[in-house]
């Protein structure tokens, strides 16, 4: 399956495309990071480690993850 990482500092976001449903939950919490009409469209330095996990686990698709970066 098709994934993009970004790198954010102690964590690293993860996109699956294929499995987004374009809810807009990840642009409404976080439009400084997430904005569909820029590339790369997810810009991790716009917002801390806790933020993004907070965000991505409202999802409600599953498309965004993330893991802990050693």
């Amino acid at each position: 399956m098709e994934t993009h990482e970004y790198k954010a500092g102690e964590i690293t976001v993860i996109w699956k495309p294929k499995v987004c449903i374009h809810a807009g939950v990840c642009v409404k919490m976080l439009p400084k990071v997430y904005n569909p009409k820029e590339r790369p469209w997810i810009k991790t330095e716009n917002a801390t480690s806790e933020a993004l996990k907070e965000q991505i686990e409202k999802c409600p698709s599953g498309a965004l993850s993330y893991q802990l970066n050693s």
